[in-house]
This record gives C-alpha cells, structure tokens and sequence, in this order.
C-alpha cells in the first residue's frame, strides 16, 4: 500500500497568508523526506482558513526540492475554469514535474466558491464532466480548434499561423493524458458512480465513517461493471486523519482546541449550515441533532502508538477491502514536533506492517 498526504488545507483564523503557506510547503518537503508517495492540494478561492488558491501554482515551487512524490490536485473545480486554461496549465505542471502528477478533479465544495464563479445554482457535475471532456479533447487534436459544449467554447481558427507555431495549446508529458482522480464525500455517492464509468481513479474522503467509504467503492464498481470496465482497486485512494504518537497515552486529542478537533469542528458547522450533516453519520437511525464532535473524532480519527495505529488500519482494510494508498489528512501544525514524527512513524513504521499483513491476508486466501 502506498501513503500519501493530502492538505485541504486548513488552518485557524488570524494566521498570516505567509506563514500559512511556509507551514504547508514544510509538511509536503517532509513528506517527501520521510518516504510519502503522493501529495494532494486543494483549491480554494474564497476562504481564509483554506488559503490555497492554485494548487499547480503552490506545488510548482516544490518540484525541484522533491525528490520522490508524485503530485495531485486535491482537486482543481472544473466548473470554475476555462478547458483551455485547464488544458494549458496541466500540461505546464506535467511537463515541469517529469510526469509526477496526477489530476484530481472536482465539481467544486466551497458555497462562496459557487456564488464567486456563479455556479450556485448549475449543475456543477455536468460542467466538471464537459471541461475534462473538452480539455482532453484539446491534448488529442491539433489547432485549428473549434470544440463547443454547453457550458464552453474553445476556438483557435483564423489566427492560426503554423509556420511560427502560433496556434497550439501544450499537451502533457504524460500520454494520452495524466491519471484522473476524483473526490466522493457523500453515501453511495454518485461521483463515484460516475468515476467509475469513465475509469478515473477515486479518492475517498478522510470526513466520513468506514461504512460510507465502503459505500464509495460499491458504487464504483457499478458505475464501472455498467460500462463495461474492470474496476482496479490499487486506483483508490482512501483518506483519514492519521495521528501516530510514541505510545497511546499520548494525550493530544485531549488537548483543548487541538488542530485535529478544530478541522472537525470546522466541517461540522460548514455540513450543518449546508444540510449535509448525514455525510458523517454512520447509522441511519441517528437523529442529526445528536451529530456530535465527539462523535465524529471517535468514528473518523485513527490516533495512537504505531501498533495501535497499524492495527486500526488493518481493520479499516478488512473493512471495506484493499485500496492502493492511504491519504493521511494534513492537519494544521499546532506541534510541529509532534506532527513531523507522526509522519515519519507512519511512513517508517506503519505502512511497512500494514503492507506486509495485507501482502499475507493475500497469500493465504
């Protein structure tokens, strides 16, 4: 199994723009360093505590001092771009990274997001489906362009001048095009669904309890099946909240305003206001109003000594089935020590056993 980590990112209000991004560009070098594969990054335009508004851009200061990790957006909001910008910039960063990227895409989760780009009220998948669509239609064909959609139109005909090389949009390193991911969030999701029918790789939600993350790969498989394709669960990533402390009387999650409670909290109050509460509940029966913080750190936190931690992964793994990388959610370094050697347990000592009980639950079935 492959690690990775994946920053929305979050961050607590009155913090410095700069400071912020130092701090994130410091957990993805120490990723690097520790032994991490991937790196996700979101984008955000609208919210101070989720600062990062160009992934391509904050992780293309990374590349040269990376030696190891294959990049991702976590995700680009399709809906709130021009396919040729899209097209142009992904091939820009594939390009830069030698191929170490990976797509992740989005119709977009920030409401001041939609009323910033006005897409409020638009159906936000459809849009997502027919940028992507657009942009690798772009990386497929040569200029003249005249590709039209609903929502977009991309055309390059009658400056075209080929003799100067005035008229191509840049393809990607990587052909036909980079692996596409997608996030689900939601039960039985249908971005899931849908990721499965096309063959993009699925990304699973690190704010959900193990029962809706399984519900994610059930759909997939029959979004896949429908269209007549194998699904591959070594293309799934799965993200959670990941705290590996030295021994399990390690007393963070104890600790009043803790970084891990506040990302909940956080998320707790944004599904509420939104009527999306039933995302963290694990028991249909359960009256929202009884959605608790305490209820979501036991059910969606993974926090303890490596042998603690490696045995609530094994069972994660048990499950909901195997999946080809673990995504550790970045939380915000409010202890900075405590935080670089979490990482480093779980990359030194953790995914080597959960990889080597998987490899034997393998061998013996």
């Amino acid at each position: 199994m492959r690690l990775g980590l994946f920053m929305m990112p979050l961050h607590s209000l009155g913090r410095d723009y700069g400071e912020m991004f130092a701090e994130d560009a410091a957990a993805v070098l120490h990723a690097d360093r520790v032994g991490f594969d991937e790196a996700f990054v979101g984008e955000h335009y609208a919210a101070q505590v989720e600062p990062i508004s160009n992934p391509l851009q904050f992780m293309s200061a990374l590349i040269p001092q990376t030696e190891r990790l294959t990049f991702g957006t976590g995700v680009l909001n399709l809906p709130h771009h021009h396919p040729a910008k899209v097209a142009a910039d992904v091939a820009l960063f594939d390009h830069m990274s030698g191929g170490r990227f990976v797509m992740g895409i989005g119709p977009g989760g920030l409401p001041s997001d939609f009323e910033l780009f006005g897409t409020l009220e638009a159906d936000r998948t459809a849009m997502m489906t027919e940028c992507l669509d657009m942009v690798h239609r772009i990386w497929a064909s040569d200029p003249p362009y005249d590709i039209e959609g609903e929502h977009w139109h991309v055309r390059i005909v009658d400056t075209v001048q080929h003799d100067l090389g005035i008229g191509p949009i840049p393809k990607p390193l990587q052909r036909p095009h980079p692996p596409v991911a997608v996030s689900a969030m939601s039960p039985f999701s249908g971005t899931a669904r849908l990721a499965g029918s096309r063959g993009w790789h699925l990304i699973s939600a690190n704010f959900n309890p193990t029962v809706h993350t399984a519900s994610h790969w059930q759909v997939y498989t029959q979004g896949a099946e429908e269209a007549g394709r194998t699904p591959d669960r070594a293309t799934w990533r799965v993200a959670r909240s990941v705290l590996g402390t030295e021994t399990d009387a390690e007393a963070y999650l104890a600790r009043p305003g803790n970084s891990i409670a506040a990302y909940f909290n956080y998320l707790l109050v944004q599904f509420r206001r939104a009527g999306l509460s039933k995302i963290m509940i694990d028991d249909p029966a359960m009256d929202e109003s009884d959605l608790t913080l305490a209820y979501c750190l036991d059910r969606m936190v993974i926090a303890g000594s490596p042998a603690t931690v490696r045995d609530r992964l094994i069972d994660l793994v048990d499950r909901i089935g195997p999946f080809g990388t673990l995504l550790a959610a970045f939380h915000e370094w409010d202890d900075a020590p405590l935080w670089r050697d979490s990482m480093e347990r779980l990359a030194s000592k953790v995914m080597p056993q959960v990889s080597r009980a998987i490899d034997g639950q393998k061998a013996a079935e």
